[in-house]
């Protein structure tokens, strides 16, 4: 198993990613986690309870213990909570996304982070791929991804079934950071 040395706190200009921590499964629920909106192109289902997110914390604990999933919580500078960041590590083939709160659309904040976190997952020994997917509909997702150095790989038809959209499969973007 490849596991990977990352930091546990990120700066960029305007933001603050961190290690998810339990004590923040309250914001992970108001801020996205609880609404459609935000969670129709994600692969897990939208938050119906407090506990549905902390059960996610709980995974996402134990992910970094074992190097399999590594979940970061973005925050302003001003210690606001935005969205979060997660890597997912597959013995060195990584798979990452992102989550912002609808207030927090357009301020540039998932290409910041994305941006982190590539140059971050870039440096690291034993990475073999970096990629990720979106639902072919989102375009805001795909420009952030263009805009943080990632390449746009062929369509893919009625590749993933979105469980936020009645389990419909969908057409699929994948992405890939050139290494």
């Amino acid at each position: 198993m490849v596991k990977l040395d990352l930091p546990t706190q990120v700066f960029t200009p305007r933001l603050n990613l961190q290690k998810l921590r339990y004590e923040e499964a309250e914001e992970i629920f108001y801020c996205y986690a609880s609404k459609p909106e935000a969670t129709r192109f994600m692969s897990w289902p939208t938050h119906r309870s407090i506990n549905d997110t902390k059960a996610f914390l709980k995974y996402a604990t134990e992910g970094w213990k074992s190097g399999t999933d590594y979940s970061y919580s973005i925050r302003t500078q001003r210690a606001r909570f935005v969205g979060s960041f997660g890597v997912i590590n597959e013995n060195g083939k990584l798979q990452f996304g992102y989550i912002l709160s609808p207030t927090q659309w357009g301020h540039g904040y998932a290409t910041e982070a994305c941006k982190s976190m590539m140059a971050i997952l870039r440096k690291q020994k034993g990475v073999l791929s970096i990629q990720t997917f979106t639902d072919a509909d989102n375009k805001a997702s795909a420009k952030v991804l263009q805009k943080s150095g990632l390449i746009e790989g062929v369509r893919l038809s009625n590749w993933f079934r979105f469980v936020n959209q009645d389990n419909q499969v969908k057409d699929c973007i994948p992405f890939r950071l050139p290494m």
